[in-house]
């Protein structure tokens, strides 16, 4: 059966296709909900079974206590232990506030789906519950946000205007029907190792630091970019995937939307899907071991899903990025 598949059959709206501005702001009820606590995580709460966060070596003093076992040495105050003749510690309040920095992948790649919406929509919308959780956790929010053509960085403030300027960004970098990628552009230019570049130069040491991408723009560089960044840094990539970059149907005749137009190929050939698995297969060895040798953590957001319920394995209690 002959059959083509365009962007209306793709997609059931617009808004599948582009995020703009007012949809993004609206996204501040599905990070609400995500900083509800479960039953499971309320219980843990009144049996205990959680340590309390509200004091640790952090920057702030808070007072100084007789030790006690366990105690890390390197807090010992040495005039009042001598004062007294008792090994005293010093206890600080843990810092609450942490720069959070998203770098965020709306290259050429992600501007595709076969379900669900546009990668470049997912990555949007998970960039903007990300940046408002870290907003109401207090801490500060800024962002790389780069398209293959743009670069921009946008450093991270404590302030409500800092999350605007940055779902602005996400909102205009997007591509559009009426304005798709240029396949003239040279690659990586404003790509993911750009970013990595940008991100090592921005954040500072113990900054979090959240990539989402589809990470097709992986090269040889990328490993020791991420590396790099995560010997400073706690790094989390959130790889954003559509069905058809894992397996094609097993038959028919389909075209993929493409900027110079429809790009034909048959499903059920046997040669063309031993070579597209192949592909794939290699790239997800390289992407495997990018993650591992940088020790990068990484969770994975479908095309075909709603951003809320990926970001759950990145958050911890209340809500915060892990």
């Amino acid at each position: 059966m002959l059959r083509e598949v365009t962007t209306s059959e793709m997609t059931a709206s617009h808004s599948a296709i582009h995020a703009p501005l007012p949809d993004l702001i609206r996204l501040q009820a599905d990070a609400r909900a995500l900083q509800l606590p479960t039953a499971r995580s309320a219980r843990s709460r009144q049996a205990g079974l959680r340590k309390s966060p509200q004091k640790g070596r952090g920057m702030v003093f808070s007072e100084v206590r007789q030790y006690q076992p366990g105690d890390d040495i390197r807090s010992i105050d040495w005039r009042v232990t001598a004062r007294r003749q008792a090994p005293h510690t010093k206890l600080y309040d843990e810092e609450r506030e942490r720069p959070v920095l998203l770098l965020c992948d709306l290259g050429p790649t992600l501007f595709f789906a076969s379900t669900g919406a546009y990668k470049q929509v997912r990555c949007a919308q998970a960039a903007a519950i990300l940046a408002w959780l870290a907003f109401w956790a207090g801490d500060q929010v800024g962002g790389i946000v780069f398209n293959g053509q743009r670069l921009s960085v946008l450093r991270p403030a404590r302030r409500k205007n800092a999350v605007l300027r940055l779902l602005d960004a996400l909102a205009d970098r997007q591509y559009t029907p009426d304005d798709p990628p240029d396949p003239d552009t040279p690659a990586d230019t404003a790509g993911l190792n750009q970013a990595l570049i940008e991100a090592r130069r921005v954040a500072h040491t113990g900054n979090r630091i959240v990539i989402l991408s589809d990470f097709l723009g992986l090269t040889e560089d990328t490993p020791r970019l991420l590396g790099s960044l995560a010997r400073h840094n706690p790094v989390t990539a959130l790889r954003i995937q559509d069905p058809l970059e894992r397996r094609l149907p097993e038959r028919g005749r389909y075209a993929v939307a493409t900027a110079t137009g429809p790009l034909w190929f048959d499903a059920g050939n046997p040669s063309f899907q031993r070579a597209w698995q192949a592909k794939v297969e290699a790239h997800e060895a390289r992407l495997a071991s990018c993650f591992r040798t940088s020790g990068v953590a990484h969770a994975n957001l479908a095309t075909g899903d709603e951003p809320a319920g990926a970001l759950r394995p990145l958050l911890g209690p209340g809500g915060r990025i892990g």
